[in-house]
């Protein structure tokens, strides 16, 4: 079996995961060197940002969160594009998928359990729904039952209501290893699990929108234009500056890359007015 058959296995196994349980986690799926340059990002940007827990029940009140990662450090573009990780999001929520959000969560020693929550709750739309969101969370730690990983809810993206955030409810813990990545639809029952231990878990949230729904951060707006000039093509896309299925996003029947990051033209039509003449 070739390489590309043995990838194109994988990534259907995990889909089948997601579409039976709601989540999958993909074992061993960043390099280690990534890993260690993502820890030294996030421990300057921490003291550099003076970065302090919100200091409420739902982000917590010892959890230290950095948002808008891409506009700080170019070490975060190559987050959204992983091969180990893209694929399988673009499986759950259809190509053309855009950068939702992508933030970096420190739970401490301490921190109690976070509410169990979906990420469409203000998605008005009924459930169960077909995914419009998916998310995936990289284990920048070791992920324990004891540290906080994260807590999922098997089953429950097929539910037809949200998570009573104050009821016992089962869940399980997503442990993990360093260096691997859980993935989950929007609509699954999830949640920071408790720290208990003396260390920190740390993990990246990068988490995805299909392409037509609006991003969580203002990617478009909140990265510097000169900052996503440096970003390869495939990056800039993702961050919304693109047209979605020929019609969505475009300025005045151009494509935001060529009329703000001056992308050259593809000589292609830009938009769907301009394909069906």
């Amino acid at each position: 079996m070739s390489g590309l058959d043995v990838e194109a296995e994988e990534r259907a196994g995990h889909l089948a995961r997601i579409e039976a349980d709601g989540w999958t986690i993909v074992p061993d799926a960043i390099e280690p060197a990534l890993l260690d340059r993502l820890d030294e990002a996030l421990a300057r940007l921490e003291r550099d940002l003076d970065a302090r827990p919100a200091d409420n029940a739902f982000e917590g009140r010892d959890t230290v969160r950095i948002y808008n990662l891409l506009a700080h450090d170019p070490v975060f573009q190559e987050v959204p594009v992983h091969p180990a990780v893209l694929p399988i999001v673009e499986g759950v929520i259809g190509r053309g998928c855009l950068v939702s959000s992508l933030s970096s969560i420190a739970i401490g020693p301490d921190e109690v359990a976070q509410p169990l929550h979906v990420d469409d709750a203000v998605i008005p739309l009924p459930r169960p729904h077909v995914p419009i969101i998916c998310n995936s969370m990289w284990a920048l730690t070791d992920f324990t039952a004891a540290n906080g990983a994260t807590r999922v809810v098997p089953g429950s993206h097929r539910a037809d209501s949200q998570p009573d955030p104050f009821a016992e409810i089962d869940a399980v813990a997503a442990e993990m290893p360093r260096g691997s990545v859980l993935i989950w639809p929007g609509s699954t029952w999830h949640g920071g699990g408790a720290n208990t231990t003396d260390q920190r878990r740390t993990g990246l949230a990068m988490n995805y929108c299909a392409g037509w729904v609006r991003q969580q951060e203002n990617q478009q707006l909140g990265i510097p234009l000169d900052v996503a000039r440096t970003f390869p093509p495939a990056l800039r896309r993702l961050c919304g500056f693109g047209v979605y299925r020929g019609l969505i996003g475009h300025i005045d029947k151009h494509d935001p890359a060529v009329v703000l990051l001056d992308e050259p033209t593809s000589g292609e039509p830009a938009t769907l007015f301009d394909r069906i003449r």
